[in-house]
């Protein structure tokens, strides 16, 4: 298939650009300059133009400004709004306007939709919950209507928290875990929802291929931890200690709102659509998910997995 994507250079766009490539379809990146190849096209994503605008079969839509930086401003949050909810919608525009509109758009999304739901278990039927994240994420959702009348296949990707070493949310946590210090943040028992890069990718690609894929996707691997887990894990698996907490008071302090909507929400998410999918995760445990990313394999001397028996 012919396919556009835009975001192709972010952590998601690069890795999944040469997935689609190995699987044999001919890719096309959106970018924001005049292109310098056959397999580029210029996009303006105030208006949603694409220059030329071909026959795409389908659209995977990765673009928008970054959340992970602070303070949260109410200028930052305009930018973030307009970079998802508005270019979204532009581009859906452009495309349903099109001779012939793709087949499939493919979109990104986040679990933050949910908001902070304690220890509940959450699947695409599930209520979205509050706060500025979960607004964000129902409005970005809600701008790929304009393509509905075409009779293309929606598809909203609700991301977890991916593993990579390339950027993500990885890489912020590794210096405090290398130096002992990743220990639980606030109460700990929080639950995150994550996910690898790798099973990101392979999840795209399969959307792509088969339309069974609809409407909201919890791309989540189906293990979810409490985030002291997760510090003991990461710890585990660098051989560091993971004893020195850090308040939420402390973490508020620092980061303000991003705090309480990025490290101290919880959300317990299942993927229910991919496993009535029969999608087979690459990473479904977190131990083993961390050791892929991180280039840990086990050795005989490694600490036996928590719970179990001496």
């Amino acid at each position: 298939m012919l396919v556009l994507v835009t975001g192709a250079s972010g952590l998601i766009g690069s890795r999944l650009v040469p997935e689609l490539a190995r699987a044999g379809h001919t890719v096309v990146r959106a970018v924001r300059r005049p292109p310098a190849s056959k397999d580029e096209v210029s996009w303006t994503p105030a208006t949603g133009a694409l220059d030329p605008l071909r026959d795409f079969d389908g659209v995977f839509h990765l673009a928008g400004r970054s959340l992970a930086t602070w303070p949260w401003t109410e200028g930052h949050k305009r930018r973030a709004l307009w970079s998802r909810v508005d270019v979204t919608r532009a581009l859906c525009t452009r495309l349903a306007s099109a001779k012939a509109p793709p087949r499939a758009f493919l979109c990104a999304s986040a679990i933050g939709i949910y908001g902070d739901r304690g220890d509940e278990t959450l699947d695409e039927s599930s209520a979205p919950g509050s706060g500025f994240l979960a607004g964000l994420a129902q409005a970005w959702e809600e701008a790929c209507r304009p393509l509905e009348p075409t009779g293309c296949r929606i598809a909203n990707f609700r991301f977890g928290l991916v593993l990579a070493r390339e950027g993500g949310a990885l890489p912020p946590l590794l210096l405090p875990a290398r130096l002992g210090l990743g220990g639980r943040l606030g109460s700990g028992r929080q639950f995150w929802s994550w996910v690898t890069l790798d099973d990101v990718a392979a999840v795209l690609v399969r959307a792509l291929e088969q339309p069974g894929l609809v409407g909201p996707v919890n791309v989540v691997a189906p293990a979810p931890v409490r985030q002291n887990e997760f510090a003991r894990v990461l710890g585990r698996v660098l051989k560091r200690p993971a004893v020195l907490p850090v308040p939420a008071l402390l973490l508020r302090a620092a980061l303000g709102e991003l705090a309480d909507a990025a490290l101290l929400a919880s959300a317990r998410v299942r993927p229910g659509r991919l496993e009535s999918e029969g999608f087979r995760f690459a990473h479904p445990e977190l131990e083993g998910a961390l050791r892929a990313t991180l280039g840990r394999p086990v050795d005989d001397d490694a600490a036996p997995p928590l719970g179990s028996a001496p």
